[in-house]
C-alpha cells in the first residue's frame, strides 16, 4: 500500500450556476433540487463525487491504479472477480478461502484500493465480498462531502421550449414544431463542506498526497468537460482548504467552516453573477491550522 497522507483536511466548495439545472431530481420531475422550507437550493454529494470520478477516469485513462469502480460501463461484479483473480481466488469460494488464509481480507482490499481510485478517496460497497463474509466489503473512505446548498434562495423556471423536428409521420401534417419544457435555475452560488481523514487514510485506503492533489484538482474542474445545455454555465468558483497540522486535527471542523464568510455585495437584492458576492475567510484560525485558497 502507498505511503497515506499525513494531515487531516477539511475545504469548501463554492461554485455556481447560470441558466441551468446543476441537480435535477427524479422524484420532481427533474426539477432542480430545493429544500421546500427555506427556497434553498441542494446538490447531493453523489452528484459531485460523480463530477470528479468523470475527470479522473479522463485524464488518468490508461493508467491502471486510478480506474474507476463506480461506472455506467463496467459492472461492479466484474472489477471484483479481477481482485479475486489478481489474489488467486475464486469469488464464489470466498469463504473456504477465508479459513486457509485469514489475511484475503486485506489482500483484496489493498488490491482494490490500490487499483481503483475512487475506492480510496470515497470509499465502497463491494458486494461480493460482502456475500463472501469478509470484512474488507465495505471500505469506508477519508473523503466526503456535505451536500451543497445554495447560499441564497433560488427561484427555479419552467422555460417552454420548441423544436421543428416532429415525432410522428401523421402529426407532420397537422403542425410543423413541437412543444417542450426545461427547468432552469437563473443565478445559484452553491457551497459545499468536505473532510480529508488522515487517519481512515492511513489505517485503510493509502490515499496518498499525489491522490490528494489529483482531488483538489479534479473538484476545480469537476465541471469544465461536463458541459451540457441541461446544465447551463456550471463553474467552480474557489476551493478553500484547512490544512491541520496533524493526523487527527487541531480544531473542529464547523468552526473552520464558520470562519468563511459569503455574503452578497451591498446594493445587490437579486444576485446574477458571482461578482455581486464577497468571499472572505478569518485571519484569526485555531492553532495548527492553516488556509489555502485556489481558483
Amino acid at each position: 500500500m502507498r505511503e497515506a497522507i499525513k494531515n487531516r483536511y477539511d475545504f469548501v466548495v463554492l461554485f455556481d450556476v447560470e441558466n441551468g439545472n446543476p441537480n435535477g431530481d427524479p422524484d420532481a420531475g427533474n426539477m432542480p433540487r430545493v429544500d421546500p422550507e427555506t427556497g434553498y437550493g441542494i446538490v447531493t454529494d453523489v452528484c459531485m463525487k460523480r463530477k470528479i470520478r468523470n475527470y479522473v477516469q479522463m485524464v488518468k485513462e490508461g493508467d491502471e491504479n486510478y480506474h474507476i469502480y463506480i461506472n455506467d460501463s463496467v459492472p461492479l461484479n466484474r472489477s471484483d472477480a479481477e481482485a479475486c483473480a489478481a489474489c488467486g481466488v475464486k469469488p464464489d469460494k470466498l469463504k473456504d478461502v477465508k479459513k486457509s488464509d485469514p489475511g484475503i481480507d486485506e489482500k483484496l482490499r489493498d488490491w482494490m484500493c490500490g487499483h481503483y481510485y475512487d475506492i480510496r478517496t470515497f470509499g465502497a460497497v463491494m458486494t461480493t465480498f460482502v456475500k463472501g463474509a469478509l470484512n474488507c466489503g465495505q471500505v469506508r473512505g477519508p473523503v466526503q462531502f456535505s451536500f451543497a446548498r445554495s447560499v441564497d434562495p433560488v427561484v427555479p423556471q419552467n422555460v417552454t421550449i420548441t423544436r421543428v423536428a416532429i415525432t410522428k409521420e401523421d402529426d407532420a401534417k397537422e403542425k410543423n414544431s413541437e412543444m417542450g419544457s426545461k427547468y432552469i435555475i437563473p443565478y445559484g452560488l452553491y457551497r459545499a463542506e468536505g473532510y480529508v481523514s488522515a487517519n481512515l487514510a492511513r489505517k485503510t485506503t493509502g490515499f496518498s498526497e499525489e491522490d490528494l492533489e489529483l482531488l483538489w484538482q479534479a473538484i476545480l474542474n469537476m465541471f469544465e468537460n461536463d458541459h451540457s445545455a441541461a446544465r447551463g454555465k456550471m463553474a467552480v468558483r474557489e476551493l478553500i482548504i484547512f490544512r491541520h497540522d496533524s493526523e487527527i486535527g487541531n480544531a473542529p471542523s464547523y468552526k473552520l467552516f464558520e470562519a468563511v464568510h459569503v455574503s452578497r455585495r451591498d446594493g445587490v437584492e437579486i444576485p446574477r453573477s458571482y461578482q455581486d458576492y464577497m468571499v472572505c475567510v478569518d485571519a484569526d484560525l485555531p492553532k495548527g491550522v492553516r488556509c489555502e485558497r485556489r481558483s
